[in-house]
């Protein structure tokens, strides 16, 4: 079973920028469609982002859009999401994850996640 780690998560003013990371325990990685997610506290967990296994197509929930960068290493078994511009309401647990149905499904199966806290 592949493993999935988040990093990358912290404290930022609004404005800033923070690159999460996932890392993933196998090669077979590389043959997935991959997610970010987020959780903020209250809230259920909602899609952010999503990339083709090849890198070449991307998906994006319309809050983020301009705004983060989801883009992938195979070689390296990375898979990571550029946040630019935060906003206190982009608070949340940042978790990745397999997608199986394009662009946003999952098999519900979720590593620790990664904090993402904005400030105003």
């Amino acid at each position: 079973q592949v493993r999935l780690v988040e990093s990358g998560g912290g404290l930022v003013q609004a404005g800033g920028s923070l690159r999460l990371s996932c890392a993933a325990s196998e090669r077979t990685f590389s043959d997935w469609n991959m997610g970010w997610f987020r959780q903020a506290p209250g809230k259920e967990r909602e899609f952010v982002a999503t990339i083709m296994w090849t890198g070449s197509k991307t998906y994006y929930t319309d809050s983020v859009k301009g705004r983060f960068t989801i883009s992938r290493d195979n070689a390296k078994n990375m898979v990571y999401l550029q946040m630019t511009s935060l906003k206190p309401e982009d608070t949340a647990l940042y978790y990745c994850a397999r997608v199986t149905s394009w662009p946003s499904g999952t098999q519900g199966s979720w590593g620790q996640g990664t904090q993402v806290t904005v400030s105003s």
